[in-house]
């Protein structure tokens, strides 16, 4: 990699106003600072100085990965649709799934993910156990068809990731494999710069049973997540936690209560003077089978729509008309319904009641009549739940799963995710090997990915200020930049063209910002571009033998002496690289 670049030669077009469409800080400051430009919606051209810190994200990435033995390759980006119909995700990917077909009219994706074609791949060539653990990975562009792209780089419709598959014979070889990648990747977000909480996830469209994100956390960050002081953490999506709960009002005995008009969580509450968690939300919903549920939750917490989805498929919940057809009323559902009979509930409706609610005995519900609720409701007696399940959304103050203490909440963006697939694809794309007493096995895969681009506008969400991006030496574009105030002066410019060259010796990189432009311009840019120190001359600190060196992060400014600083600076930099 070049390590000494002059400014009035690079192509970097700086931006003095921040541009309309951005609303994050790091789409404003890449587009500000010179560093990506938009081709369309979703499509993102990266720029040199942005290019160069793409390229030292990757360079840990592969150092990370030959450390555990994975092995880089490069596999079409094209898939053709025959694969996806073998995994069944071509129609369970849905939309953001971007499909082509060729003049022959044979279909084809534009691989989001690869677990289809490094499938099919193996299954041709592991034939034996002897052959395992493999792990293969590779560093490419990939595709979705976002509905709504935006964030900059942070959701596209293409963008750089680095997605690896494991094939293993047993369980344990793929822990193995799959704890290998989780700590690999939480070294590549500390090597970038990133602070980064390892998050228990949900396994969306790749699949499988087992998923830890690498949330990096950012007030700008799209995934809510909640964590403890004790090291866990997790999606709101996927935590599971034992919801506080209080019984209802009265001594426990079935009461019926005329409620005239409350059909709000809120007013029932305060009508009856106890706390939200003390009522019990219904919610009436028809399953992807066409199967009648009503869920209950906690009446202070929300149902969970992608832990419902993995109950009850593609659900939707009731409309008026349905409500009505079933024999439901919207504000008043309730599970007990003593003309009905024991189940309580109209006959074919399903009951499934989360998990925190399974030990509350006094439960306040709607009647499943207009204008009246229950209080001392009792599970067993009154009613009959088809099935306990975790349901609720957990979030802030709810009691930690591991030690018990008020989960605190954050926003996150996801930079990287690792899985563990067990046999979804290779049983239903027939990928076998042969075990010790040659039976033909399915293999055991595990799938890790990390959004390279991703992992870039992170980092500048991450360290930023007022004034524009404050790289980590890690990945910054370039470790030093000269300013040279006076470029014509006879004295200043022969200087900083010497320290450059001192500088380069001593292995930094360097940036030289030889324009002809006032003080108060290089200044801006240098902020905005934000390479890690500024090494100011000026005329007066020249003619004294000392250079003004500005550390970027903190705004720190020392006078070096100028045989000092190549000295100087190596000692604080080289040890900060990734």
């Amino acid at each position: 990699m070049k390590r000494y670049q002059k400014m009035s030669q690079l192509y970097a077009p700086t931006l003095k106003e921040d541009p309309a469409e951005a609303e994050l800080a790091s789409h404003r400051l890449l587009l500000r600072a010179g560093m990506i430009r938009k081709t369309a919606a979703g499509l993102y051209s990266y720029l040199p100085l942005a290019w160069r810190s793409i390229r030292k994200i990757e360079a840990v990435i592969r150092d990370e990965m030959e450390g555990i033995g994975a092995q880089e390759m490069m596999a079409p980006v094209l898939t053709p649709a025959e694969l996806w119909h073998e995994s069944g995700r071509w129609d369970a990917y849905g939309p953001e799934l971007m499909r082509i077909a060729d003049r022959h009219g044979r279909e084809f994706a534009l691989g989001p993910t690869h677990e289809e074609t490094f499938t099919d791949l193996v299954k041709n060539e592991l034939r034996s156990y002897k052959q395992l653990p493999c792990t293969l990975y590779q560093i490419q562009d990939k595709f979705r068809d976002e509905m709504r792209p935006r964030f900059g780089l942070m959701r596209g419709r293409e963008f750089i990731m680095k997605d690896a598959y494991s094939f293993s014979a047993t369980q344990e070889s793929l822990q193995e494999c799959y704890e290998q990648e989780k700590a690999a990747y939480a070294r590549i977000a500390e090597r970038c710069g990133i602070y980064a909480l390892p998050v228990v996830a949900d396994s969306g469209q790749i699949g499988g049973d087992t998923s830890v994100e690498f949330m990096a956390l950012a007030d700008s960050g799209e995934a809510e997540l909640v964590w403890c002081d004790c090291g866990f953490a997790a999606d709101v999506e996927a935590a599971a936690t034992t919801v506080p709960v209080t019984e209802g009002p009265g001594d426990g005995t079935l009461t019926k209560v005329h409620t005239p008009g409350l059909g709000s969580i809120e007013e029932v509450a305060d009508f009856f003077g106890f706390p939200e968690n003390g009522t019990r939300k219904s919610l009436a919903l028809v399953a992807e089978d066409g199967t009648n549920v009503v869920a209950i939750v906690p009446g202070d917490h929300e149902l969970n729509e992608i832990k419902a989805g993995k109950l009850f498929g593609s659900y939707h919940l009731m409309t008026d008309e349905e409500l009505e057809l079933v024999g439901l009323h919207k504000g008043f559902i309730g599970p007990v319904n003593l003309p009905a009979g024991i189940r309580g509930l109209p006959e074919g409706v399903r009951l499934v009641c989360d998990e925190s609610l399974r030990e509350s005995g006094s439960w306040t519900c709607g009647a499943n009549e207009v204008d009246y609720h229950f209080t001392g409701a009792r599970p067993g007696r009154d009613f009959t739940v088809d099935e306990w399940a975790d349901l609720v959304s957990v979030r802030e103050g709810d009691p930690c799963p591991h030690c018990g203490a008020p989960l605190k909440s954050a926003r996150g963006i996801e930079i990287s995710q690792v899985f563990q697939l067990g046999t979804k694809y290779s049983e239903s794309m027939g990928a076998t090997f042969a075990d010790e007493d040659g039976v033909e096995r399915p293999f055991l895969m595990g799938c890790y990915g990390i959004g390279v681009s991703r992992t870039l506008a992170a980092v500048v969400e991450q360290h930023n200020d007022e004034h524009g991006i404050s790289w980590p030496v890690c990945v910054a574009p370039y470790e030093v930049e000269v300013v040279p105030l006076a470029v014509n002066d006879d004295v200043v410019a022969p200087v900083a063209e010497r320290l450059v060259g001192e500088l380069s010796a001593a292995d930094l990189e360097v940036l030289l910002d030889d324009r002809k432009e006032r003080p108060g311009v290089k200044f801006a840019d240098a902020d905005l571009i934000g390479i890690p120190y500024q090494v100011i001359l000026g005329k007066r600190g020249v003619a004294n033998g000392m250079a003004e060196v500005k550390v970027r992060e903190t705004g720190e400014r020392l006078d070096v002496p100028m045989d000092e600083v190549a000295s100087w600076l190596a000692e604080r930099v080289v040890p900060a690289r990734a």
